[in-house]
């Protein structure tokens, strides 16, 4: 099925929808004729995509929501209830980074990251599931997750523990709807390199040399290698249509991680670090 027949026509609520892929999936959903809600943290930022979205000719509503917080994501509901009614996709894309040694984060910082990526995406599924449930018509779920949930990296363990956290959550998610409501399908996605602005909205404070030199290639290779957000969303799109479990913008890079994953696993290794990444490291 393309993203028009599944999508046309519908409500979609895209939660980080003010930067990144999740505002070229709000753009896109909205291209695609869908009535889009726009939740966000930062209500600058969705206010002015709904508003270029409305100058495009579509339909869109911005709502400030903390994903983090349960009670915020059950007034983003209500509030879309209230004012478009039942929602087709749902997608859970709100996520931060936070990068430094794993001894060196704060409590503070480590927790906001496990509840921004991980409760984030479940007090999404939580809130919408039980009405796509009993309405009985197909639905959508889409968490996002990254290729980082299916590989390992120095000095990202928040974001890299959230994201194997995610893509967990939705596997033991699809096998219980697959039991109990075939109608929902849920899409675990796994972005490769898009050009979004993770790394400069990430917190971080002075920076050890390592930590330093991470950030700064990571940054060098999305502005030279990266997807444009527009044409991630694209891809995202068609994947949540198709009722794909593993959606990529990337699936060489995805299956390619995978395939050394599972070698991973199924060798019981030592985690271990690339010999031209660790020769490059000052201290």
């Amino acid at each position: 099925m393309t993203p028009s027949e599944a999508f046309a026509g519908g409500v979609a609520v895209v939660t980080g929808a003010g930067s990144g892929i999740g505002e070229g999936l709000a753009r896109a959903a909205a291209g695609l004729g869908m009535k889009v809600v726009l939740a966000d943290i930062a209500a600058d930022r969705i206010t002015r995509v709904a508003e270029e979205i409305r100058a495009a000719g579509g339909t869109a509503l911005p709502v400030t929501a903390d994903v983090a917080d349960a009670a915020s994501v059950q007034a983003l509901a209500a509030t879309t209830y209230e004012h478009f009614g039942d929602v087709r996709l749902l997608v859970n894309n709100a996520g931060i980074e936070v990068v430094g040694y794993t001894w060196d984060i704060s409590a503070d910082a480590w927790e906001r990251a496990l509840r921004v990526n991980v409760l984030g995406v479940i007090h999404g599924a939580r809130t919408f599931l039980p009405r796509m449930i009993k309405l009985g018509v197909p639905a959508h779920i889409a968490n996002l997750s990254s290729v980082g949930g299916v590989c390992m990296t120095a000095w990202e363990a928040p974001y890299i523990v959230s994201k194997h956290a995610v893509l967990s959550f939705s596997e033991c998610l699809s096998l219980e709807l697959q039991v109990e409501a075939p109608h929902v399908h849920v899409s675990a996605v796994l972005p490769g390199p898009v050009t979004t602005r993770i790394f400069e909205d990430a917190r971080r404070g002075a920076e050890p040399a390592p930590v330093a030199q991470h950030v700064a290639l990571m940054k060098q290779l999305l502005a030279a290698n990266g997807m444009a957000p527009d044409e991630a969303a694209r891809l995202i799109l068609e994947g949540i249509a198709a009722r794909r479990f593993w959606v990529s913008t990337h699936p060489e890079m995805t299956a390619q991680m995978a395939a050394v994953r599972a070698q991973y696993l199924a060798t019981q290794a030592t985690p271990s670090m690339a010999a031209d990444i660790v020769a490059t490291i000052e201290h």
